[in-house]
């Protein structure tokens, strides 16, 4: 759900979390050789602090000041191939407004970095709301309500994107791209099963909010360009809360925007909601209220939102069947307990939420 940040740099890991096994920095300098970026040793590499999923680490060759990313330690079995779709996003977002992280160079190659794909990108002046807020945003409420307001406007850029036009035609499979959600996510949540110790999931009436989705699903949408992860863990932003750019593409797909903004609402913190994501702008408050956010939204998008409710129950549904994924994997000994017991507790929320919006359709 989230990983690590371009900008964090000056928050490092421990040692043990730093760069044995996760960059040959020989091999990197050998690669960028190739590419004709920077000269000499690559100098001051560290992994970014802040994620549990995709590794991020910072460093110097030459003039050149460089973020790079690859998939985690333990590679999973879709890793190299998200990455892969991941690098042709970022490259076609170039010339559109979405605020991003600019692609210096991609290496599709699994064999340069032992096993692990990657890229380059420039790092991002700013933060991540989620983890910290600038002094001047932190002081000023009205600042946090025009931060809240932005990545309601960012995210409606994305929406904006022909994904055509920008060489994305051939992303994704967006017809039948609603249909195909719930019975994806169904069977993603029934193959927890075969991780050794988990229980079994207990995160609420999964089965009957399934069957509200099939039953009220919505005829397809214009198909575009979707972040596919979008919430405020995955945004950065400059010192006066100014959207600097939207991070971790790599659930990115070509599908139903609105999925997006469904997920983005139900993540959304208040102070009637409480804050699922324990985010650090949640905690000072002063955002926007979820009907401010979708007005942002619908002043920078032309897409039809009498259905939003159905959106923001798919995307507590699907969030809620991923974060207990790493509650399972944590019974299997493959993630950290206290993570896995924290992301099934945010499951659990994230199913009633959607139920709330089930009802409120």
């Amino acid at each position: 759900m989230t990983a690590p940040r371009a900008g964090a740099a000056d928050r490092s890991v421990p040692p043990d979390q730093r760069l044995d096994g996760v960059v040959d920095l020989d091999a990197l300098a050998a690669w960028m050789d190739t590419q004709g970026l920077g000269e000499g040793p690559v100098e001051g590499a560290h992994v970014l602090a802040g994620g549990t999923q995709n590794v991020l680490v910072r460093f110097r060759r030459g003039d050149l000041d460089l973020v790079l990313r690859r998939g985690p330690r333990h590679l999973r079995p879709a890793t190299n191939k998200n990455l892969r779709r991941e690098m042709r996003v970022l490259a076609a977002l170039r010339d559109t407004d979405v605020p991003h992280p600019r692609l210096v160079a991609a290496c599709p190659d699994e064999t340069v970095l032992g096993g692990a794909v990657f890229y380059l990108m420039e790092p991002l002046d700013g933060v991540n709301p989620a983890q910290q807020l600038p002094p001047a945003v932190a002081a000023d409420p009205a600042l946090r309500h025009a931060l809240g307001l932005g990545v309601a406007e960012a995210l409606a850029a994305v929406g904006r994107v022909d994904h055509e036009a920008v060489g994305l035609g051939d992303v994704g499979h967006p017809a039948g791209f609603l249909e195909r959600q719930v019975p994806r996510w169904r069977a993603e949540l029934a193959a927890y099963a075969d991780l050794d110790g988990y229980p079994g999931a207990d995160i609420g009436d999964v089965d009957g909010l399934a069957r509200w989705l099939d039953e009220h699903r919505p005829a397809e949408g214009r198909p575009g360009v979707m972040h596919g992860d979008f919430h405020l863990s995955n945004v950065m932003v400059g010192e006066r809360g100014e959207m600097v750019g939207i991070v971790d593409w790599e659930m990115a797909t070509v599908g139903d925007p609105l999925l997006d903004l469904g997920w983005l609402l139900v993540c959304w913190p208040g102070p009637d909601r409480g804050d699922l994501l324990q985010t650090a702008i949640g905690a000072a408050g002063g955002l926007p209220t979820v009907d401010e956010v979708v007005a942002a939204y619908v002043a920078g998008s032309d897409r039809d939102l009498s259905d939003l409710p159905w959106y923001v129950a798919l995307a507590g549904y699907k969030l809620g069947i991923v974060l207990e994924g790493t509650y399972a994997r944590a019974h299997a000994g493959l993630a950290p307990r206290d993570v896995g017991e924290r992301l099934h507790a945010t499951a659990v929320n994230l199913i009633e939420r959607a139920h709330a919006a089930a009802a409120s359709a």
